[in-house]
């Protein structure tokens, strides 16, 4: 199964020092319609990411076909938002679990962890993915319990 990830800030030191050791993944799928077309934003980000892993980025819609041959357990895909996450979801792309990391804080948002603050938008889609059938997972790092049940 894919790890599926939402943190608005897609590659960081979490998701590399914590994440791919954990999963063992071969490849980071960052699904973002803004990077999708911005290829100096992608070199930029793909300087963080070890020599022996890959990157592909991909806009949200496109996700599905983009993994379709690849074995779910080598994936790790990153979402920066709730929206993005269950846009995907809608257009084919499934996954039981969504681990959801980090989603800073602005105004008018719930803190609800310490790392994740949801608009009622936010809850909106979770609610969504969780009556599909996905389970949410609030944690930062893969040894941290899990914070919150949504």
């Amino acid at each position: 199964m894919f790890l599926v990830r939402i943190d608005n800030r897609l590659i960081h030191g979490q998701v590399i020092e914590a994440w791919l050791p954990y999963t063992g993944a071969k490849t980071v799928v960052v699904a973002n319609d803004d990077l999708a077309d911005d290829v100096l934003q992608q070199e930029i980000m793909s300087l963080a990411i070890p020599q022996t892993i890959s990157s592909v980025f991909v806009g949200v819609e496109n996700l599905h076909d983009a993994v379709a041959d690849m074995p779910p357990s080598d994936v790790l895909v990153l979402f920066s938002n709730c929206s993005d996450a269950r846009r995907a979801y809608d257009t084919g792309f499934a996954f039981n679990l969504l681990n959801v990391g980090n989603v800073h804080y602005t105004p008018g948002k719930k803190q609800i962890s310490p790392s994740v603050a949801l608009s009622d938008e936010d809850e909106g889609c979770l609610r969504h993915l969780t009556k599909k059938g996905v389970t949410l997972d609030f944690r930062c790092v893969p040894n941290d319990p899990i914070q919150v049940r949504f």
